[in-house]
């Protein structure tokens, strides 16, 4: 019978996701996250959130689906404040007033933020929807300010820093901008032993290094190298071999050592899912799975990351529940 179930639910998840959504989203299942609440105030603060969350991290909405109602609001809303500071520095736009900045404005946001940021920790109250969602989240999950703080020093460092010497240096970055974020939602995930934080970091060390790999031409557009310069030179590369699409023997090594790096540091974050609350294991093993196939798709891509972006479609996600769910079960 377990052999049956697993079958249908397969094939099931397979469905075209466009034929799916629509159906999912009319559920009292997924209104409800938001629709339970009983303050306007805070159901259009997560609802913006939320939207943030479904518009700019599609893997991660949807692994956030399988948590429970009051841990998929606050993941929402810990990731609105996160894409909130990420936009402000790499597109200068900003995703409260929803409009474009000038540049020169950009310092001028950051630092009012963290006013705004320090004064909800301290209990004020605030009139945009990323804090009034993010104050209901630290009544309920005690956050450190510093990990937020830490955050929005990493993505300062877009405004500063585009060449990165050395993998020292980019294990800061990448510390900064995405691990603390690992350390945040884990007060939400919640854990048994307080090791899994630092698997948590690992994870997203892992992530941070897969975005890197993944989105190498972009970043060169924009004339930023994510990329350490002493080990470009062990494999032979120049800064005008990458801007030159140099896609040769030398540079899919480079990939090769790059990605073999990323995946043990997925490995090292396996360790630590065991020890988060079973109601959050799924969502995070799923995200795990569906990112870290991202380095498989830039495999199959022939190492092309300057022109072919490597990503998984709606339904390819989905895919990986059921195996998820299976390996969670026998684990």
């Amino acid at each position: 019978m377990n052999i049956q179930i697993n079958m249908i639910m397969t094939g099931l998840f397979k469905l075209p996701y466009t034929l799916l959504r629509p159906i999912y989203e009319k559920t009292s299942f997924h209104q409800s996250v938001i629709s339970e609440l009983d303050n306007e105030r805070l159901k259009n603060a997560y609802a913006h959130c939320r939207e943030i969350t479904k518009i700019h991290a599609k893997t991660f909405y949807m692994a956030t689906r399988f948590l429970p109602n009051h841990k998929q609001r606050s993941i929402f809303a810990i990731y609105g404040l996160c894409r909130y500071l990420d936009d402000l520095v790499d597109e200068a736009e900003d995703l409260i007033l929803k409009k474009k900045i000038s540049p020169l404005d950009v310092i001028e946001k950051l630092e009012n933020f963290k006013l705004n940021l320090v004064d909800t920790y301290r209990g004020s109250a605030q009139d945009d929807p990323i804090l009034i969602a993010f104050s209901d989240t630290l009544n309920l999950y005690k956050i450190p300010l510093d990990l937020p703080l830490q955050l929005m020093d990493g993505v300062k460092m877009d405004l500063v820093k585009n060449r990165y010497s050395n993998f020292n240096e980019l294990y800061d970055y990448s510390y900064k901008v995405a691990s603390v974020v690992g350390l945040m939602t884990s007060e939400i995930f919640g854990y048994k032993d307080p090791k899994a934080l630092e698997h948590a970091v690992d994870l997203g060390i892992a992530m941070q290094l897969t975005n890197i790999l993944r989105d190498i031409g972009e970043d060169l557009e924009r004339d930023r190298i994510y990329l350490p310069q002493d080990e470009l030179k062990d494999f032979g590369l120049s800064e005008s071999d990458l801007f030159s699409h140099k896609l040769d023997e030398r540079f899919v090594d480079f990939m090769k050592f790059q990605i073999e790096r990323a995946n043990e540091y997925y490995r090292s974050a396996d360790e630590g899912i065991p020890m988060l609350n079973r109601d959050s294991r799924l969502p995070v093993c799923l995200a795990r799975e569906n990112y870290s196939r991202i380095l498989s798709k830039i495999e199959e891509n022939n190492f092309n990351v300057y022109d072919r972006r490597a990503f998984l479609n709606s339904t390819e996600k989905l895919s990986m529940v059921p195996k998820v769910m299976y390996s969670l079960r026998s684990a």
